[in-house]
């Protein structure tokens, strides 16, 4: 099967949760500095749930340009992907409405955490397809980042339970982490 009616499909689903989330932000009633700073906690929410979504988006285009096609398995895990993806505004909004409370920042780890499963399995599918040989195997290599950030999200679920400062600061650092620009496949493709 061609790869192109999954990207299509797969843009257009991220095109929708990130107008989903934005559609979250509500103008202040009044026209005060201090109405808009009341704001901060949602929009904090926001950027950080957009970086996330971004950066989905970013690796998917970039993995899906190494390969030639795909089956269902891959058609599946992708839908997963999106799936978990979909929750992301639900969980950015109530996080941001009770500004980082403990079930909140729970369920928002877990919006993280499903999403980065998914992702691993859908690479996973891919590689297996194309064969250990593949351009994608090679620039993912033994994918550190891939497999430490679901440690990350379920040591934040954990945290949330004690401190929700502390696991949100822990998934802005995981953010942090993969917005840093990973050439690998680019190097892989090009060279």
């Amino acid at each position: 099967m061609n790869k192109d009616r999954l990207l299509a499909f797969s843009d257009g689903v991220i095109a929708v949760i990130i107008t989903i989330m934005v559609l979250e932000l509500h103008a202040p009633e009044n026209a005060s500095l201090a109405a808009l700073h009341a704001l901060l906690p949602k929009f904090m929410g926001y950027l950080l749930s957009f970086v996330y979504v971004a950066i989905y988006w970013v690796n998917h285009h970039h993995m899906m340009y190494t390969v030639k096609r795909v089956n269902g398995a891959v058609l599946w895990a992708n839908m997963a992907l999106l799936f978990f993806l979909s929750l992301v505004p639900f969980t950015t909004a109530w996080l941001g409405e009770t500004e980082g409370a403990k079930w909140p920042t729970v369920v928002y780890g877990a919006s993280l955490l499903g999403p980065a499963l998914a992702y691993y399995l859908l690479q996973s599918l891919l590689i297996r397809l194309h064969g250990p040989d593949h351009v994608l195997k090679r620039a993912v290599g033994s994918d550190w980042k891939g497999r430490a950030s679901p440690l990350f999200y379920f040591t934040g679920i954990g945290l949330a339970f004690v401190q929700p400062w502390l696991a949100q600061t822990l998934f802005v650092i995981v953010a942090l982490i993969w917005l840093i620009p990973d050439p690998r496949i680019e190097r892989e493709v090009t060279g």
